[in-house]
């Protein structure tokens, strides 16, 4: 009798969104860096925010949030 395969295999190359997420996290830490470099040199609201904003974003995909 034959096995009904499931759709997704442990074998299968990583999706579109594997890659994204991937780059998105190299991308992010050195735009942390700088952006915290320009914070502590130059304070404004928007360079907080900013920084905060990027922050969350490199938690949330580094715990798989998204």
């Amino acid at each position: 009798m034959r096995r009904k395969f499931n759709r997704f295999h442990h074998h299968h190359r990583p999706g579109i969104w594997f890659k994204i997420r991937a780059a998105l996290i190299q991308i992010l830490v050195p735009l942390i860096c700088f952006q915290c470099l320009r914070t502590l040199l130059f304070p404004s609201t928007f360079d907080v925010i900013l920084l905060v904003i990027m922050i969350v974003l490199y938690a949330s995909l580094m715990l798989r949030l998204f």
